[in-house]
């Protein structure tokens, strides 16, 4: 499609395109400049479906919890779910990247009977669907994780407990059906023994695996979910006290009864290889490294006796690289060459997103935000 000329033609192309429901819908205006903030993405036709829900039931799709959530939530709450970095590109690459794969679908085969189940270290479970691990869950409900805990085991699902979780590993487990069906992730800090304290009361709670955050070392630049806080004109002080990071932390329970005078971030600057290695060799659980996406990478998760790898971008919060976590999956899948299981999250909404995500290789997906989106609204 070529420049159009000056001249009548292109007068009448603007004055039919003025009068045309794509600009008064403001769709054309969407097209040509910045994409919406996170939490005004939505499926079509979903930001009107949610004012009629009366019950999770109601929902046509997870994107009619989402707008309810939205609007059930305080604008600070929502603002650190719905954000990505920078300008949240990454975020949304999670979604489009989904499209660039298609599906060639075979016909006349009887699916009468479909088994969706897949074992992990020795565990099986019915579906290939488990729940990401979310901080701060009682910021979108009063019972938080211990809510999800019990859907998890209504649904026999597997469930990974954010190291910045609002309720206990131990109370999270017994709400799951007991040991081996929570793993739990870690944010190591940069106190090596506050790290291995934490990985070590998950063993004791029962944990098989431990899942290992290497996707922040860097930080995240989170404008979107700053804006939110701006807009949001509660008294926030009963909760976020004086005091900054060491006193949300304190608040967490996971670092009950540790030292923390020393501990400056969730995430190690310096970890590295060897810090992998030395965790591993550390703990008696299962280790799974999350945040890997190249194939150079998960060459060297095996080379360092890594069990499991979970192809993330933190759902867009880690890096504006732009590229999304279905993308970088087949080259980890090549990769590790079957040698260990590869998770994979980021962006999945949809039964064909996950489909798409198995058929390129993943041995089974994490959603986060979906659910919490149903957390939020019907707790």
């Amino acid at each position: 499609m070529g420049l159009m000329p000056a001249g009548p033609s292109r007068r009448r192309f603007l004055q039919v395109l003025a009068a045309s429901p794509l600009m008064a819908s403001g769709g054309l205006a969407a097209a040509f400049t910045e994409p919406q903030a996170a939490g005004q993405i939505r499926a079509a036709g979903s930001a009107t479906a949610d004012q009629m829900l009366k019950s999770a039931a109601d929902a046509v799709d997870v994107f009619d919890l989402e707008a309810f959530a939205e609007r059930t939530l305080p604008p600070a709450h929502w603002g650190y779910l719905a954000t990505g970095v920078d300008g949240d590109v990454t975020m949304r690459a999670n979604r489009d990247g989904f499209s660039r794969f298609l599906i060639r679908a075979r016909r006349v085969v009887d699916v009468t009977r479909v088994d969706q189940s897949v074992s992990i270290f020795g565990a099986t479970w019915p579906t290939p669907i488990a729940l990401a691990p979310i901080g701060s869950q009682r910021a979108f409900h009063s019972e938080g994780e211990m809510a999800v805990a019990r859907a998890a085991k209504a649904r026999d699902a597997l469930f990974v407990l954010s190291t910045v979780c609002t309720a206990s590993i131990e109370d999270v487990t017994a709400a799951a059906g007991g040991p081996g069906r929570v793993w739990f992730q870690l944010y190591a800090t940069n106190e090596w023994d506050v790290g291995l304290a934490m990985s070590k009361r998950a063993e004791r709670a029962g944990c098989p695996v431990l899942i290992l955050t290497v996707d922040l070392q860097g930080g995240s630049n989170r404008t979107t979910q700053t804006r939110y806080q701006k807009r949001d004109t509660r008294d926030c002080t009963p909760c976020h006290k004086a005091g900054g990071f060491i006193e949300t932390v304190r608040r967490k329970p996971m670092f009950d009864g540790l030292d923390l005078s020393n501990v400056r971030n969730y995430n190690p600057p310096g970890m590295n290889w060897d810090f992998v290695k030395r965790l591993k060799d550390s703990i008696s659980m299962k280790l799974v490294l999350k945040g890997i996406v190249t194939r150079e990478d998960a060459a060297l998760a095996l080379e360092h006796g890594v069990d499991g790898i979970v192809v993330s971008n933190h759902g867009g919060r880690a890096e504006e690289s732009g590229r999304a976590s279905i993308e970088s999956l087949p080259e980890v899948v090549e990769a590790v060459a079957g040698r260990i299981p590869v998770l994979v999250d980021g962006g999945i909404r949809r039964g064909t997103d996950i489909f798409k995500a198995l058929a390129l290789g993943a041995n089974a997906v994490l959603i986060g935000r979906p659910y919490i989106w149903g957390l939020a609204s019907f707790g």
